[in-house]
């Protein structure tokens, strides 16, 4: 099926990488104590005035879906604790990115249909939270579990959906605003991909975004009929399930299978961040987090710079998948999906090359992928990628 004339397929599935009905929702919204900062920031919950407080909420997304298919097709019920991990690095390393390393509490938000999700489903799903929280105290950031919900929700949730809220405190003067980055600043990315030294697989380095755009533009039309549970009949059956390959299915260049691979769980850059930011937090302009909106997340953030980024990795294997089972013109692959680099860090040359000798302690691959200058536009933000497929420029 094709697909490449189809333009931004990602909407037509009834996602957006921008999200720009609810930026406009939140328009006049308090932004905080840093508006400019990665996430929102308000006052110390004890109202001290040298503390700030970061309560944050995130989850797995359409990725829950996915998990649930490779189940019923592997009876592998290890793929939820994958979800779960994916929900708590997706509150914990946009907190990360701010600055926060300090002592995190962690509940958990869990909305089943409990046709298709059983009890043992849950124990696994509730039991990893509690695991992963200890393993992440072992690495350095202290998590506490406080409890959760679960829901029986199946007039609303078709299946899965597994989120998390986090909460915590700073000190002010250790906040990392992005609002300060700087138009002479390089970009130092580290890769999603590969094997960490605290990490037990390889990952893949999908992340948890675009995955409804990945789910339907490299599986089957087998499934289409086989789980309409994990899809909405409102959309145009040809972007369902559009894709070339089974969750089974094993490919040259991958160290997973289809399922495993757009199942990897979220890469958490929490010990390297929690070295990197001991030694280099005053450095720091900014620490962005390739998630929703991908390569071009940094639009949001400064003001008036052009984000340059002309020497990116060689881009994981899943991408080229998705890509050319999709036929997604690579243009939106860069809006969609991180690429190969999840994490931004935006500082000078010299403590970019420093902050590589400590990515290279934890197994992550690190370089300088780009620059920074001024912006063309006045205060309006660019983001340009030169790529080995094409220059694309975003604004």
């Amino acid at each position: 099926m094709k697909m490449s004339d189809e333009k931004n397929i990602y909407s037509q599935l009834g996602v957006s990488s921008k999200k720009e009905d609810v930026h406009k929702a939140l328009e006049n919204i308090n932004k905080g104590l840093f508006p400019g900062a990665f996430c929102k920031i308000v006052e110390d919950i004890r109202r001290r005035d040298d503390y700030c407080s970061i309560f944050h909420s995130d989850g797995a997304g359409t990725k829950s879906s996915l998990a649930y298919m490779y189940y019923r097709e592997t009876n592998d019920i290890s793929v939820f604790r994958g979800i779960v991990r994916d929900a708590m690095v997706m509150n914990i390393d946009d907190m990360l990115c701010v600055g926060a390393t300090g002592d995190y509490f962690l509940s958990n938000n869990i909305g089943r249909n409990g046709h298709y999700i059983s009890g043992e489903i849950i124990t696994e799903i509730i039991n990893e939270y509690q695991y992963y929280s200890s393993k992440l105290t072992e690495l350095g950031l202290k998590v506490t579990l406080c409890g959760g919900e679960t829901a029986d929700v199946g007039d609303i949730v078709k299946t899965l959906l597994v989120d998390a809220s986090m909460f915590t405190t700073m000190e002010r003067k250790d906040v990392i605003d992005a609002s300060n980055i700087q138009a002479s600043d390089v970009i130092l990315g580290l890769a999603s991909d590969g094997k960490a030294i605290y990490e037990d697989d390889y990952n893949s380095g999908i992340g948890s975004n675009g995955l409804t755009l990945a789910r339907h533009g490299v599986l089957v039309h087998d499934y289409y009929e086989k789980y309409p549970e994990c899809f909405d009949r409102e959309t145009n059956e040809k972007l369902l399930f559009f894709g070339k390959y089974l969750l089974t299915d094993k490919l040259p260049g991958l160290e997973l299978n289809i399922g495993k691979s757009l199942l990897s769980p979220t890469r958490t850059y929490a010990p390297v961040l929690i070295d990197i930011l001991s030694n280099f937090r005053k450095d720091i302009h900014g620490i962005i987090q390739n998630t929703g909106g991908g390569q071009t997340k940094v639009l949001n953030f400064s003001k008036g710079i052009k984000y340059i980024k002309n020497n990116l990795f060689k881009t994981p294997k899943i991408f080229e998948i998705i890509q050319n089972s999709s036929e997604t013109p690579w243009r939106e692959m860069f809006q969609v999906f991180n690429m190969g680099n999840r994490l931004e860090i935006y500082c000078s040359e010299s403590n970019a090359k420093k902050i590589m000798e400590i990515c290279r302690k934890f197994a992550i691959e690190s370089k300088i992928i780009g620059f920074c200058e001024k912006s063309p536009r006045s205060k309006k933000n660019v983001v340009e990628i030169k790529s080995e497929f094409g220059s694309f420029e975003y604004s």
